[in-house]
């Protein structure tokens, strides 16, 4: 099954940095099945990420590549994400991270 990968930065990525490699055990990912990704895909779009560099702004995740997560955008994911047991354990990352004032590393698929 397909899934999607979520890790907390411990280091906050710098300009000119790239992430290009799929590295989940450097960030103790956990994963989330593309299903439940997919459910609410639309509604990722309203908050501030980066595509692969802290120079490449977008909205929401990059679907089939590295998104990076920055502090101030977590609270607006956790929202999206609703209270369905599905996403668990990625809001007990997400919420550690807000916490932490920590970056989050999204590897989609």
């Amino acid at each position: 099954m397909a899934k999607h990968e979520f890790g907390i930065m411990e280091r906050a990525p710098a300009g000119g940095e790239r992430y290009d490699e799929y590295e989940p055990e450097k960030y103790s990912c956990i994963f989330v099945d593309d299903d439940y990704i997919e459910d609410i895909q639309e509604k990722l779009c309203v908050f501030d990420t980066f595509s692969h560099t802290v120079d490449i702004p977008m909205k929401g995740l990059n679907y089939c590549g590295i998104t990076l997560i920055p502090p101030m955008s977590i609270s607006t994911f956790l929202s999206v994400l609703g209270d369905g047991t599905e996403y668990e354990n990625l809001r007990k990352l997400l919420i550690d991270a807000e916490k932490r004032n920590k970056f989050v590393i999204h590897y989609g698929l």
